[in-house]
């Protein structure tokens, strides 16, 4: 296992004061903004992107680097072809198993949650930066799919007893 969390903090280089500057600080292909690789510019959208791209690892078990990645094909693009109908297409098997198909609310939860962190996902690694959703907002929406995902799934409780 190897950590990718060095890209992250990137605009604590960032005085507080200038809410964008320029660097020679190297960070991690596939990981960091298009804007910091082209131009060396640093900004808190650019963490932003980098989270949303391990958002898109985390959950598909696949990295921005990964060989199947070549010309135009990428980790962004791949989740994006997906949603919303295709995502058990590109999420790791060990998240959506055969076995939930067998629970039908339970799975249909479990995709629906996986469904809105992709998209989640895909807001905070679009290409401008400003485009891109903040960080306060992706966090108030993760914070909204767990608490669906919870109500879906004690739900599917209630339906089973």
């Amino acid at each position: 296992m190897v950590a990718h969390l060095g890209d992250f903090g990137i605009a604590k280089l960032l005085d507080g004061v200038d809410p964008v500057t320029q660097t020679m600080t190297l960070a991690t292909i596939g990981y960091m903004a298009p804007e910091y690789g082209s131009e060396g510019i640093v900004s808190i959208s650019g963490d932003v992107y980098s989270f949303g791209i391990l958002m898109m690892e985390t959950f598909t078990r696949r990295k921005p680097t990964n060989e199947m990645f070549t010309g135009e094909m990428s980790l962004k693009q791949w989740v994006a072809e997906s949603l919303p109908g295709a995502v058990t297409e590109v999420v790791d098997a060990n998240l959506l198993s055969r076995e939930d198909e067998e629970d039908a609310d339970d799975f249909a939860a479990k995709k629906t949650c996986i469904s809105y962190i992709m998209s989640l996902a895909l807001k905070c690694s679009a290409e401008i930066p400003e485009e891109r959703i903040n960080v306060k907002d992706a966090l108030a929406d993760l914070k909204k799919i767990k608490k669906m995902f919870l109500m879906n799934v004690q739900q599917a409780v209630k339906l089973d007893m």
